[in-house]
């Protein structure tokens, strides 16, 4: 008989369920997301310095006269579509791995787009402005940032 990850993942989440229809789950606090989250802009600051800038060195397309240079726009593409690409198909990104993060729906088995795209768009802009927005985290019953609450997800630890 295989026993697969899936298996192994559900046996550990039933051990830890039920207390009426809530299941338990092992939420990350702030100070792990913090470092997580870290980890991820050190990964993003590395592909910026090593793909785009010489490419916008090499072809002299850094000089603008706009408000935002071609540099920074295609930086923030590379910012959102790193947290919503990773968090859609793996439900981490490498930060959240390393430090064994997951992010989960609260309300469902697998996160839809929608819960992505707002979660990692609309909510992580907002909390990036409103820096009040991840410090909730420590302060939430469930660990969740203004940007889980708003598609009701959370992080979890993975392996607990």
């Amino acid at each position: 008989m295989d026993v697969t990850f899936e298996d192994v993942k559900e046996q550990k989440l039933e051990e830890r369920a039920p207390v009426g229809d809530e299941k338990k789950y092992d939420f990350a606090g702030f100070w792990m997301r913090f470092w997580a989250y870290l980890l991820d802009l050190i990964v993003i600051v590395s592909i910026n310095g090593i793909i785009v800038n010489p490419i916008f060195l090499l072809f002299d397309l850094s000089k603008t006269s706009f408000i935002f240079s071609p540099n920074q726009i295609i930086g923030a593409v590379i910012f959102f579509s790193y947290f919503v690409l990773m968090t859609k198909y793996f439900g981490q990104t490498l930060g959240k791995m390393v430090f064994g993060l997951r992010v989960i729906s609260l309300n469902r088995e697998t996160l839809t787009w929608s819960d992505v795209l707002f979660r990692e768009l609309i909510g992580r802009y907002i909390s990036n402005k409103i820096w009040i927005g991840y410090v909730i985290v420590a302060f939430t019953r469930k660990k969740q940032g203004l940007h889980d609450l708003f598609t009701d997800t959370t992080v979890i630890h993975e392996g607990r």
